[in-house]
């Protein structure tokens, strides 16, 4: 049980009264202060009073800084292209120049520079009282031996870096070296060797890859100019053997196949033109009247004159026709003569006909002479061709050995010069000065973190005193707060749902390994959970000796508590140990029960007290424990639930349940959001009150049971429900795993 400093319902008036107006908040504050004085002295005095130790060993420490930057911007006159190629400086090449400065060759050399091996606050005790005790406590348990040079200088090295700080300033390029000292001078000395050391590492580092380049470099510029040599030799050599000429970059054989090749498109251009003149003429003589629209027709004086006469003529024709008629003799000789005239036009035509026949053919002479001399070349080409493939392979690789070999002597010689001109990226912009004030430890944040530190955790102590007991967790509690016994502690069960709940997790049983919840002492009788649900009929069958207890009620405070849960398992407890019992489902407002146990049930409790169906026609029996079960019914249009409970016919109802039943057990809607349980009181024997245990608020519980004195007077009892059995073991040993595992278990009893 936990212990307090004030009774339960004194310390939640306290926080009852809380709730009000600013000043009653600050007189309720005041109250735990009030109460918890002494702790939070004691903590604040203990946080004050190692800080006040710590003050007093600690030995006074002094940082100095200096700053560097990498400067991307090179000396104009050593601005030359690095044989290893300069890296782009990012933020990842600040970040690695940090990673630099904090590596141990950095430190090394800083160490050797300054003899820091010989200096007593690296290699001997440390600062402050607790290095000193330190110090002590290893002699003690050392051989007795000098340490080594090395063994110093490690030791020296883990002081050192503990010591040092490099950190880049936000975005910059900008580096800060900090160091810290018991010697402000020695830290600025220090400070400025660290970033010497950085410069000089940087040098020799250049230095040293510059020159093992351009080692490298000249064995293989050696061989490369030998290799550049045999490439072109076996260039030309080839090209004599095998007759390739080559005229301004391209080879003669090609160059005349495409001197060719442009004969041969001319050609066709030229017999494709004298084809069309052909075939037009031949289409012109075939017009009854020639028009000779071509070039060498309309050129010609007598196809011209011709025509006009012809024109002329028949235009008389046509006078003298409409005139004395197409007989005439006029008209006649008229159509004589033109018609002579249009035999003339046609024997000329004829004649540039065979002209135009004439070049025809001697343009297709002419290409096909050029075909054959095409093909001749072409013949002749591909045998060069052939050579030609292993020759532009071998001038390919002697391109490839001479660029190479232009290529590293370049880099050699940018190599000779940077040897004698090492530069570095890395520049300090200011050195480290000798620190007027120390750095640590700083006495007066320390004392003001250690006062406000103590304060603030001896009055979260505090609260958490107080607000220990804002929730039931032990049968103490309960009984000292309501004034009410508790029945049974119930454990929670694995993957439990809620009341509210219970349909939905039946409704995915086939498919779900986890228990069936509504039937758990069933299932599982030798559980833990079965065996405090016995402890509540023991309870009920008690109480019968004192009064009539056959129709019990069970209630909750709010929903999801598992009150339908353990009204279920106690029916089905008693049903299953041979009594004839009843469950009813009265929660009208959220007939869960009803849908997780029958929910395709349509009539139900609603249909009976409405007198339009019989007791008998709506129950509904469990075939294993013949547990009878009355359902809600339709419930989902009524708007005054409590007046149906609170009807002659719900009590007619339940006296007859009572002459056909040994116990009647009404699973009933929660006290806090409806008010139904209240007018139950008339015909319920005794009510089981569920509280969640460890989460349902001991306010809203008392203000419940206070508002309702008729449910008070017959409360049977309180049931915590889904206790944690683990956390349990630290209020009540009795109701902890240790006690069921130690007896329980021997039993055959389970989880």
């Amino acid at each position: 049980m936990l212990q307090v400093n004030k009774p339960t319902s004194e310390i939640n008036r306290d926080f009852a009264e809380a709730d009000g107006s600013p000043s009653q908040t600050l007189t309720s504050y005041l109250d735990i202060i009030r109460r918890q004085f002494p702790t939070m002295i004691a903590i604040v005095s203990a946080c004050v009073i190692l800080a006040l130790l710590y003050l007093f060993t600690a030995a006074p420490q002094f940082t100095s800084k200096a700053t560097m930057v990498i400067d991307t911007r090179k000396v104009q006159l050593f601005q030359q292209q690095s044989v290893l190629g300069d890296i782009a400086v990012d933020s990842a090449t600040v970040e690695t120049q940090v990673e630099i400065l904090k590596s141990e060759n950095i430190s090394l050399a800083v160490i050797r520079d300054l003899h820091l091996i010989d200096d007593p606050e690296f290699t001997g005790a440390g600062g402050g009282l607790l290095g000193v005790v330190v110090d002590v406590v290893a002699n003690l348990f050392s051989d007795g031996q000098v340490a080594s040079e090395f063994e110093r200088t490690r030791k020296a090295l883990e002081r050192f870096e503990k010591s040092r700080a490099i950190k880049r300033l936000g975005l910059t390029y900008v580096m800060e070296i900090g160091f810290t000292s018991k010697d402000p001078q020695k830290a600025a000395k220090i400070a400025n060797a660290i970033a010497d050391a950085y410069i000089v590492d940087q040098l020799e580092a250049k230095y040293q890859a510059t020159r093992r380049a351009s080692v490298w470099l000249q064995d293989r510029i050696k061989e490369l100019r030998t290799q550049a040599s045999a490439a072109q030799k076996a260039v030309v050599d080839f090209k004599t053997a095998n007759n390739i000429v080559d005229t301004g970059g391209r080879l003669m054989n090609e160059q005349q196949l495409a001197e060719v090749n442009s004969q041969l498109v001319m050609a066709h251009a030229a017999t494709a033109e004298a084809k069309a003149r052909l075939d037009r003429m031949n289409d012109i003589q075939k017009q009854e009247v020639p028009d000779a629209n071509v070039a060498d027709a309309l050129k010609n004086d007598t196809i011209v004159k011709l025509r006009g006469q012809y024109v002329d003529m028949a235009s008389k024709e046509s006078i003298w026709a409409m005139k004395y008629g197409s007989d005439h003799l006029a008209a006649v000789n008229l159509r004589r003569q033109m018609a002579e005239i249009k035999k003339n036009i046609i024997d000329e035509l004829k004649r540039i006909q065979e002209s135009y026949k004439s070049d025809y053919d001697i343009a297709m002479t002419r290409e096909e002479a050029i075909k054959s001399s095409l093909a001749n070349v072409v013949s002749e080409s591909q045998l060069t061709n052939q050579a030609q493939v292993q020759l532009r392979e071998l001038e390919s690789n002697a391109q490839s050995y001479q660029a190479m070999y232009d290529n590293f002597l370049q880099r050699y010689m940018e190599s000779v010069q940077q040897q004698s001109f090492p530069i570095t990226e890395a520049r300090v912009i200011s050195a480290a000065t000798t620190p007027l004030k120390k750095s640590y430890p700083k006495t007066l944040l320390i004392l003001a973190g250690a006062i406000f530190g103590g304060f603030l955790l001896s009055f979260g102590v505090a609260i958490a005193r107080e607000f220990a007991d804002k929730v039931f967790r032990t049968t103490g509690q309960v009984e000292e707060v309501l004034g009410a016994n508790c029945i049974s502690i119930l454990p929670a069960l694995a993957g439990a749902a809620s009341a509210a709940s219970v349909g939905t997790q039946l409704a995915r049983k086939k498919n779900n390994p986890e228990p069936d919840l509504l039937r758990y002492v069933v299932d599982n009788p030798l559980s833990r959970f079965a065996e405090a649900v016995r402890s509540l009929k023991v309870a009920v069958d008690l109480n019968s000796i004192v009064r009539e207890n056959r129709v019990l009620a069970v209630t909750s405070t709010l929903p999801n508590e598992g009150k339908s849960t353990l009204s279920t398992n106690l029916a089905q407890l008693m049903a299953h140990s041979g009594a004839r019992v009843i469950l009813v489902d009265a929660d009208l407002r959220n007939p869960s029960l009803s849908r997780a146990l029958v929910a395709d049930a349509k009539n139900g409790l609603v249909d009976v007290v409405a007198q339009k169906m019989q007791l008998e026609e709506v129950l509904i029996v469990d075939p294993e424990t013949k547990l009878s079960i009355l359902p809600a019914g339709t419930t989902s249009k009524l708007l005054h639930t409590n007046e149906i409970l609170a009807s002659k016919a719900m009590h007619a109802l339940v006296t007859l349940l009572r002459s056909k039943y040994d116990y009647v057990i009404l699973d009933m809607p929660p006290m806090a959001p409806v008010v139904d349980v209240r007018v139950t009181s008339s015909f319920v024997d005794s009510y089981v009150f569920v509280v969640e245990w460890g989460k349902t608020k001991i306010d809203v519980v008392r203000h419940n049971l206070r508002g309702s004195p008729e449910i008070q007077d017959k409360l049977l009892g309180v049931v915590l429900n889904k206790a944690d059995t683990k956390a349990l073991a630290r209020y009540e040993s009795y109701h902890g795993r240790y006690y069921y595992q130690k007896h329980y278990s021997r039993y055959g009893y389970v989880e």
